[in-house]
């Protein structure tokens, strides 16, 4: 008897550091993209860009502790509208633990939490990229709150928290629809109403790139994201201590990291026939495109399907990315292409591999989370326009928006 009562609290110590050192592989993503966004705008406005990261991933954190959590996980009044609970509190006992069954914990609650909390800060950093160079900071900051507290937790009690998404049989393991397509359709909502840059598309029709400032910051964005993926896929089995769990958590590495792998060689491979050159933006995006794409089902494909599905989402990915410049909606990252098209795709991907997931849940799913997200992200943005305005002033945005809303330079010896 004291033989089983160690291996559960062992096994228990494993998953919950596990769950710990994936939610911290996942926090390390606000890195990488504060890097890649930095990167891909201006050097006068990356200054504004780290605050907002910084900011953002914190608001996320408080806004998700005091309201997102308790909706997103509480008690129901029905599969579609959840009740506010109060979760966060203690933890396990080791009476729990040990006493077995189905009902004993296998990690800590409170490590729960912590992996939850950096993918709501996740779908935040999402926003940030599409509306860079020309967003009030504060306005910015203002729908955080909002997104954090309630818009993507909303959605994530129908799916993750055994809504009527849920029941449906929606399927997706890591998020490339309750995550990633949810950013994307916020920051969509958001860039409608806020307009392109100032020169990014001429009265003629003509569309005019707008370099970034910092080619390898941004390509070590890329990878610093490549790297918190694989906590962010790994850690969504919630579990590593018997046989059955640690495959798959090898299987989501392997399928994760081929799929990335192939996401930048077909968009390089896209761009070269298509553009006639190796674009470093297109293969960046690629990376992350592929990523994307196999998060919604990393457990269930072999990574031979993986590579196919990662290379599919790095030209989908390219060419969303052509199709909304054609639409002159201006996205400075690519991350309504990235994180919304490739989302998209890889929700409908896991049909593939998946014989449990249906075509229905899963368009379904897709249909309710962008228009729950875009639709009510739409009615914020427009009240803080109409409360505080969401664009800085044309001479702003020439001057740059490190001096106006921030009050320093980057490179202030330049």
């Amino acid at each position: 008897m004291e033989t089983t009562a160690q291996i559960l609290e062992l096994s228990y110590a494993l998953d919950t550091f596990y769950f710990l050192l994936s939610g911290a592989l996942v926090m390390w993503m606000a890195a990488g993209f504060t890097m890649l966004e930095s990167g891909m705008v201006r050097s006068k406005n990356t200054v504004e860009i780290l605050v907002k990261n910084i900011g953002l991933f914190s608001i996320a954190c408080i806004m998700y502790l005091l309201v997102g959590y308790n909706i997103m996980y509480g008690d129901s009044a029905s599969s579609i509208i959840p009740t506010l609970s109060f979760l966060v509190s203690g933890d396990n006992s080791v009476e729990a633990v040990i006493a077995g069954g189905e009902d004993a914990p296998y990690y800590s609650d409170l490590s729960d939490f912590f992996f939850q909390v950096v993918f709501v800060a996740t779908a935040m950093s999402i926003i940030s990229g599409a509306v860079a160079e020309r967003m009030k900071l504060w306005s910015f900051f203002l729908f955080a709150v909002v997104m954090c507290a309630v818009i993507y937790p909303v959605q994530g009690y129908w799916s993750w928290g055994e809504g009527f998404l849920d029941d449906l049989g929606y399927s997706d393991y890591a998020g490339s629809g309750i995550v990633h397509m949810a950013g994307a359709a916020a920051a969509l909502a958001g860039v409608l109403l806020l307009g392109a840059r100032k020169g990014k598309y001429g009265p003629d029709g003509s569309i005019n790139a707008i370099p970034g400032a910092n080619m390898p910051l941004a390509t070590l964005g890329v990878f610093v994201l490549w790297l918190g993926w694989f906590g962010f896929n790994g850690g969504s089995e919630l579990k590593i201590s018997d046989v059955e769990s640690a495959n798959a958590v090898a299987q989501v590495f392997a399928n994760t990291n081929i799929a990335a792998a192939g996401g930048v060689v077909a968009a390089l491979i896209f761009n070269r026939l298509v553009l006639g050159k190796a674009d470093l933006t297109m293969a960046l995006n690629g990376a992350l495109a592929g990523l994307v794409s196999i998060t919604a089902g990393p457990d269930t494909p072999t990574m031979f399907q993986a590579l196919i599905i990662g290379s599919a989402g790095g030209v989908i990915a390219v060419l969303s990315i052509l199709g909304l410049d054609r639409l002159r909606i201006d996205d400075p990252v690519g991350a309504i292409s990235v994180h919304g098209t490739a989302g998209i795709f890889g929700v409908l991907a896991v049909l593939w591999t998946n014989p449990d997931a249906t075509l229905s849940a899963q368009l379904i799913g897709l249909a309710v989370i962008f228009a729950w997200v875009f639709g009510v992200s739409l009615l914020v943005w427009g009240l803080i326009k109409l409360a505080m305005g969401i664009r800085i002033s044309e001479e702003e945005e020439y001057g740059g928006m490190d001096q106006t809303e921030c009050g320093m330079e980057a490179y202030p010896e330049f």
